[in-house]
């Protein structure tokens, strides 16, 4: 899926001439969408008339404010929050028309909180992840087995496969939830706020991971706080005030001054990152200008 901004023509044009943070909208096809979407929780709206595609194999980020939408889109997009109006599509069909088996083997989720049951070890709860695949007529297989051990090799977790869950470090622990939704073996990957609560270091380890699985042919579609980690990381870039889309597109495209400005009320700079080149937002602080200490 391309999200290099071409030529725009009709509605898009006027749209991206009238706010210089929208970028030429991604083409159509994608296997995961949301169209004119009313999402809210009971009768509080979060967002209204909402329309969001995710491009293929990418890398795409959530990005804005606290109490922006951010999680309650990717509820929507994951069906654990079922449109007031509008639909999520999956594969073209309403993703309410699916069975719940049928969506967990499509679309895998880590929640931004995860409890594992008390004295289960790490090898048990990433076969968890295979139980979309179960049934009456089909138990375990061979083809578990192999699918779960991947998925531990994948996030380095298989020395850990004996280890009680509730033993572990933070980062182990948050590794071993991936595994569990690599395991059941979809290409989508939905992450909800992934990297809260981890220091720094097991950040960056889950940052790349992801970045691997992305590489790999996976789409995901990440929830960060961190802007500059959503600019290093992410391909597609979704940036969300008050429940709307007010920017995406590549990081490079969208990440200006002027859009955290307008989106954080954060003054700042833009720069370079010196490791990737790609935006690195540089806070100025309340009333200080460009370039004094």
């Amino acid at each position: 899926m391309n999200t290099h901004t071409g030529l725009i023509a009709g509605p898009a044009a006027d749209a991206a001439e009238s706010d210089p943070h929208l970028c030429a909208p991604p083409a159509r096809g994608a296997r995961l969408r949301v169209e004119a979407a009313t999402i809210g929780y009971d009768r509080r709206v979060i967002s209204r008339d909402l329309s969001v595609v995710i491009p293929d194999e990418s890398f795409t980020v959530i990005v804005g404010p606290n109490a922006c939408g951010k999680s309650t889109l990717l509820r929507g997009l994951s069906r654990l929050l079922k449109p007031l109006a509008g639909q999520v599509l999956l594969d073209g069909a309403d993703i309410s028309s699916f069975k719940t088996k049928e969506v967990a083997q499509r679309v895998g989720l880590l929640p931004q909180t995860s409890i594992a049951p008390d004295g289960i070890t790490v090898a048990d709860l990433v076969a968890r992840g295979r139980y979309p695949y179960q049934g009456f007529i089909r138990q375990w297989t061979e083809a578990d087995e192999q699918a779960v051990a991947r998925a531990m090799d994948q996030t380095a977790v298989t020395d850990l496969s004996g280890r009680l869950v509730d033993e572990l470090s933070g980062g182990q622990r948050q590794r071993v939830w991936v595994a569990m939704a690599l395991a059941q073996h979809t290409s989508i990957l939905l992450l909800d706020e992934p990297t809260t609560f981890l220091d720094i270091t097991h950040q960056i380890e889950l940052m790349e991971l992801f970045t691997d699985l992305h590489h790999a042919g996976h789409t995901l579609v990440a929830v960060l706080h961190d802007l500059n980690q959503a600019a290093r990381y992410g391909t597609h870039l979704i940036a969300m005030k008050d429940g709307a889309v007010v920017a995406e597109g590549a990081p490079s495209q969208i990440v200006t001054a002027e859009l955290v400005e307008d989106v954080f009320g954060l003054r700042c700079l833009v720069v370079p990152d010196p490791v990737t080149g790609t935006p690195h937002v540089v806070p100025l602080g309340r009333d200080r200008p460009a370039g004094q200490p």
